[in-house]
């Protein structure tokens, strides 16, 4: 408990440190978006690959990428089964809302939370595998087919070529080769990813930090109404059936207890993604919703997670 009490500490340190900068000016206006595309383009690709190199890929295709997997799909599902039944949402906002409601935040806080409360990193890359090789596919997919114009639809396209081109895939699909290969690369090859990965966990707190005095309170730049019921809805499942989900399936569908039943329970418990407000911009649909979900289940994601740590940490 009290590495898990350490752990958090570091991480809210360097996010307040994150916040002081942002609403002091100090790194300038534009600091969230480069930093930002800095940690997505370059420290964690290089993060991701320096991970798998050095893994055992039994780590990477185990329980966690099946458990981590089946909760998102199905706690997404389950939003839209409800959503449709009680709000009656079109298929384009359904897709929105279940992704706020199951797209876990697994870089700017994943990342950090793995390596500083979970002490492995090795538990989060399945995770990201798979929300950006599958989840993030189908939910491209599905927004095509729904929300754009039928001369505007670029399914296959974006199907295909959106997760090819992603970085972070790209350094994971490189790890798992070279993994695969069983080649060792010499340290002259291997300490510049390693490097450039260990940025990846204080630049991704920072950058929340800062992207957390940017937001403004009670404000909608869309001109979207407050959509209070579909946030709510999303949030409970986020931040509280997701993580029994995962509970339940770790503890009693693959047996795991003690420190790997933990980590499963806090990786479902992350909130939701950045990503899914980038989705809701594009395609201009659920831009409120999305935005909403964000912020509250960061907020809700402090005391969960804590929870989880008291009972099963």
């Amino acid at each position: 408990m009290s590495g898990v009490i350490a752990g958090f500490t570091v991480i809210f340190l360097v996010v307040g440190i994150g916040l002081a900068l942002g609403r002091a000016g100090t790194l300038g206006p534009t600091a969230t978006e480069v930093l930002s595309r800095l940690v997505f383009f370059v420290c964690t690709p290089a993060l991701l690959f320096h991970s798998l190199v050095t893994a055992d890929l039994r780590d990477v295709f185990s329980s966690t990428l099946v458990i981590a997997g089946g909760t998102a799909l199905t706690i997404g599902l389950l939003y839209a089964v409800i959503a449709r039944l009680w709000l009656h949402r079109s298929p384009a906002d359904l897709m929105i809302g279940a992704l706020s409601s199951s797209y876990v935040n697994s870089v700017n806080l994943g990342v950090p939370i793995a390596m500083y409360v979970l002490d492995d990193r090795s538990f989060i890359a399945p995770l990201l595998l798979f929300q950006i090789l599958l989840y993030s596919p189908i939910a491209l997919t599905v927004l095509d087919i729904t929300a754009l114009p039928a001369g505007g639809r670029r399914v296959w396209r974006d199907a295909i070529v959106t997760p090819l081109t992603n970085p972070i895939l790209l350094g994971g699909v490189a790890g798992l080769v070279v993994s695969g290969l069983h080649w060792h690369p010499p340290s002259a090859l291997l300490d510049p990813f390693r490097m450039l990965g260990d940025a990846s966990v204080p630049l991704a707190l920072l950058v929340f930090g800062l992207s957390l005095s940017a937001r403004r309170k009670g404000t909608s730049d869309d001109g979207e109404p407050r959509p209070t019921r579909d946030v709510a809805l999303a949030a409970v499942l986020k931040m509280l059936a997701m993580p029994a989900l995962a509970y339940a399936i770790s503890r009693w569908g693959f047996g795991l207890s003690g420190h790997h039943l933990f980590a499963q329970v806090v990786i479902a418990a992350l909130p939701t993604a950045q990503n899914v407000l980038v989705y809701a911009v594009r395609y201009q649909r659920g831009q409120a919703m999305a935005r909403d979900a964000a912020l509250v289940t960061t907020l809700a994601s402090i005391p969960v997670i804590a929870v989880i740590a008291v009972v099963l940490g």
